[in-house]
């Protein structure tokens, strides 16, 4: 009750005043609450960022080509196809403009309404007497009218309209700045994994050719009564398997190469990526202070934007408890002819003042307050959940960037034990000294050990590109 009361007392002040005041007014009162960017946690240090060389990004500079950063040509001329053709950003680029014109339309409000309004027509007509009918002169006449109406912003319901279409045009364009990070970031994470399952079928390709040579060595042995038939069949096994796999890598590969023709707006059929050299170029991103975060993320501008969208309504809203006044003005003419327009004695002008006030709606316009209060309240609610999920978005990615770092040093160790082994083995099985099946299980483990390689160098770049999204975009330090 002491909200309603509030809510209905302040706004009665206002309307006094301005009610005392309304010949010199040209602006209104502000019945939206003042505004101020919601608090939300800002750590003074990312945890996960050890090891990481602090930065203060670039704010100022383009974003838009971080892609540059993993030195890859292909990639390059993919990410600017992305920005042209792509139909996500197309369908974003034309919510901002549509978002841009309310704004216009808003504005438009403001101003008054003009209108012309001219017609000319020509009649004929009949006069009568006592003993005859007879048909009188045609007459021509011309009318000119001039109108205007115009609604005074007294109460700022007006202006508040256009700053609130201003702040969600402001989103949009925060929501287009996502869309293109997230198509980017899409088509870079999509064209690694491609250029990984070709460095996987160049692996398996190398490795059929290996194990061909090690089925022949059983065939020869087995030939010469020195190895039994299961040495062959072992053989015959693990080649076919390791065929399959490569078999495989095909289908996983057009799946790629068709995701990356979407995302750059062609048909999966009219588009194709040859196999080329794989660049394992992982960049060293620079890590600012948490608090630039907030600066660079477009989602967590677009939250921002959207809950000062939402405080101008709550002042649209209250703008219900005030009369509606319009000002209305005309001028018309109408004569015989266009000169007679003109004459003092065919003209007709007016001039009014209109007011309007709701005595009593059962407290709908109360209601309308406090819905206008509970959407700001539900968008600061989103806004400072979209920052604690970008914290959370930094944090996973640095401890995944320094972890993988690590791995990917393990498993080319790995790699190389298992090389070593693989190559011992094979020798001592020509020599008689082992059985296939240990020559099988070494070239195993040196296979699964070269592809997890080549999967941690790709999973490095993956979650450089995640990182890159993370933290709202690229830039050079």
């Amino acid at each position: 009750m002491n909200t309603v009361m509030h809510d209905l007392f302040r706004p009665a002040r206002c309307r006094l005043v301005t009610l005392a005041l309304l010949p010199l007014l040209l602006g209104g009162c502000a019945l939206a609450p003042v505004y101020e960017r919601p608090a939300t946690p800002e750590p003074a240090a990312f945890k996960e960022a050890q090891g990481w060389v602090p930065a203060a990004p670039a704010d100022a500079l383009d974003r838009g080509t971080w892609w540059t950063l993993f030195d890859d040509p292909v990639l390059d001329e993919l990410a600017a196809a992305v920005d042209v053709s792509n139909q996500n950003i197309a369908a974003a680029t034309a919510a901002y403009a549509q978002a841009r014109a309310l704004v216009q339309q808003q504005r438009a409000a403001l101003f008054p309404v003009v209108t012309l309004n001219a017609g000319a027509g020509r009649a004929q007509g009949s006069e009568g007497t006592a003993t005859a009918t007879r048909a009188a002169g045609a007459r021509d006449s011309v009318q000119l009218g001039i109108g205007a109406s115009w609604e005074p912003d007294v109460w700022g319901r007006l202006r508040a309209a256009a700053d609130s279409a201003s702040a969600s045009a402001q989103a949009s364009a925060a929501d287009l700045a996502s869309a293109r990070l997230s198509a980017h970031g899409e088509l870079a994470a999509n064209y690694f994994s491609l250029r990984q399952t070709d460095a996987q079928a160049a692996l398996l390709r190398a490795t059929i050719t290996g194990y061909e040579r090690a089925l022949q060595i059983a065939r020869n042995r087995y030939a010469a009564g020195i190895a039994t038939k299961t040495d062959v069949l072992q053989a015959e096994t693990q080649l076919a398997n390791a065929q399959a796999d490569e078999v495989g890598l095909a289908r996983q590969r057009a799946q790629l190469e068709h995701a990356i023709a979407v995302l750059v707006g062609k048909a999966p059929a009219e588009f194709t990526l040859a196999p080329a050299e794989w660049k394992v170029s992982v960049p060293q991103v620079p890590v600012g202070v948490p608090s630039t975060l907030l600066q660079r993320r477009p989602d967590i501008a677009a939250a921002e934007r959207r809950v000062a969208a939402a405080n101008e309504q709550i002042g649209i809203a209250r703008a219900a408890y005030f009369p509606n006044i319009g000002l209305n003005a005309s001028y018309s003419s109408s004569g015989s002819s266009v000169a007679g327009l003109f004459g003092a004695s065919n003209t007709l002008w007016s001039l009014g003042l209109s007011a309007a006030q709701t005595l009593f709606n059962a407290g709908a316009t109360a209601a309308q307050v406090e819905s206008s209060k509970a959407a700001r309240d539900a968008a600061i609610a989103r806004y400072r959940q979209t920052v604690l999920g970008a914290f959370q978005n930094v944090e996973d990615q640095l401890a995944a960037a320094q972890v993988l770092a690590r791995q990917q040093e393990l498993r080319m160790r790995a790699s190389q034990a298992a090389d070593e082994a693989e190559a011992l083995m094979l020798n001592r099985y020509r020599a008689g000294q082992v059985s296939f099946s240990e020559v099988v299980s070494a070239q195993v483990t040196a296979l699964n050990a070269r592809r997890a390689v080549v999967q941690a160098q790709a999973d490095r770049q993956t979650a450089a590109v995640a990182l890159i999204q993370a933290l709202g975009g690229g830039w050079r330090p």
